[in-house]
């Protein structure tokens, strides 16, 4: 029988901050794999850090009472595993052939692709103006990714579709939310993600230097905290208050893809960036209230 969840009081300041530090863990994780793609593997790198991931679901899990591994319904949560390895893999692949700001720009149209999924997965309602900021986040993401001028690269659709996996799991999560408990859910997902990376590895793994092997380690250590501080947040305030704080990672992984590879993204991409956030605090804005009569 698995205990009571725990109650948390409300606490906005400190979930704020400790979302606002997960968000500079994402970024330092990310300029450390941009790294490790001049030498190892991107299938090696998401490796490591599942490895990582796996210690900290195990830990969580055992932490929240009796551990367990049965789910009812795990067809579903492999298919969220399945979600959340290749948002990974896809989006480590932007990292080694794109700049860290823009490729961290495009994956934020997931909470657009999670409100397209929405409706015929989970039978959501969305109003016009949501649907309008949809339109709108994809516009942005054009902005970024300049399809059909001498600027676009092909691994621009890295990110997007690194952002659709994401979506496909996040859905996922919605539907299964009620009927499992969190913490062996993310076990599941690290359980399935470590998996399918220990099959992929063998055809691509090169033995690693013991400085590379050690800040792969640590990269999948620092994610790993990040993880865990966004849940502590998510406990203390609510989803649309803390929305807004979740694009701070944009200005942490434009100021590290300035500070260590010297990219810095021009006028147009930065635009898009800008359209892509607006358009998700609209949509973040618009989900954590009572429809009206004038959404539909």
């Amino acid at each position: 029988m698995s205990l009571p969840p725990r109650q948390w009081p409300d606490n906005p300041l400190r979930g704020i901050v400790l979302l606002i530090v997960a968000t500079v863990f994402f970024s330092v994780s990310d300029t450390m794999a941009k790294y490790l793609t001049r030498s190892l593997p991107v299938t090696e790198i998401t490796w490591l850090r599942y490895v990582a991931f796996v210690v900290l679901a195990v830990w969580l899990d055992v932490r929240s009472g009796p551990g367990r591994f049965h789910v009812r319904r795990p067809a579903l949560q492999v298919l969220r595993g399945l979600g959340l390895v290749g948002s990974a893999i896809l989006f480590m692949a932007a990292l080694k052939r794109m700049p860290i700001a823009e490729t961290s720009a495009i994956s934020y149209v997931s909470p657009a692709l999670i409100t397209i999924l929405s409706v015929p997965v989970l039978g959501e309602v969305v109003g016009l103006r949501r649907w309008a900021a949809v339109i709108v986040g994809l516009l942005g993401v054009l902005l970024v990714v300049r399809p059909g001028t001498a600027t676009f690269q092909a691994a621009a659709l890295f990110p997007v579709l690194s952002a659709l996996c994401w979506a496909t799991a996040s859905v996922v999560t919605r539907k299964i939310s009620s009927a499992e408990r969190a913490t062996t859910t993310l076990l599941w997902s690290a359980v399935v993600g470590l998996v399918v990376l220990s099959a992929m590895l063998p055809a691509v793994a090169v033995w690693p230097r013991p400085g590379e092997l050690a800040l792969g380690l640590l990269l999948g250590l620092i994610a790993s905290t990040g993880q865990y501080l966004m849940v502590l947040a998510y406990r203390h305030a609510a989803a649309s208050l803390l929305a807004p704080f979740s694009y701070m990672q944009l200005l942490w992984s434009t100021a590290l893809g300035w500070l260590v590879f010297a990219a810095w993204p021009d006028g147009l991409a930065l635009t898009g960036a800008a359209v892509i956030v607006g358009s998700g605090l609209v949509m973040a804005g618009r989900g954590r209230r009572a429809p009206q009569p004038g959404d539909a």
